[in-house]
């Protein structure tokens, strides 16, 4: 009976240390991809900022930078507004004239459908 006791006693023993054996190997795996993941992270994260980097360099290379292109939009609408301003001061003369012309050319005439 004590043989029996001893023998159900090591059997516990190696029960339990076998269960510490899988919970540190489970503890090991959970590390492992923990750490698995923040590399991965890592690299996703150095692979988009040199993507980002590219595209910048590809982007100031063949669009110019930022700055250079609104510097070149109000370059353009600065003279596209002179250009205005010219076609306007030298058309403004005949227009004026013109619309008076036509303000001051008064023919009273009785309508067509009156009937006296």
């Amino acid at each position: 009976m004590a043989s029996q006791t001893q023998g159900i006693q090591q059997l516990l023993a190696a029960e339990k240390r076998a269960a510490e054996k899988v919970s540190e190997a489970r503890k090991r795996k959970a590390r492992r991809l923990k750490q698995a993941k923040e590399e991965a992270q890592d690299e996703i994260e150095k692979y988009r900022k040199e993507r980002e980097r590219q595209f910048r360099d590809f982007e100031a290379k063949h669009m110019g930078s930022k700055e250079g292109v609104a510097a070149k939009i109000e370059a353009d609408t600065k003279q596209r507004i002179e250009e205005m301003n010219k076609a306007i001061s030298s058309q403004k003369g005949p227009v004026i004239e013109e619309i008076l012309a036509l303000v001051y050319d008064i023919k009273p005439e009785i309508h067509r459908n009156y009937r006296a």
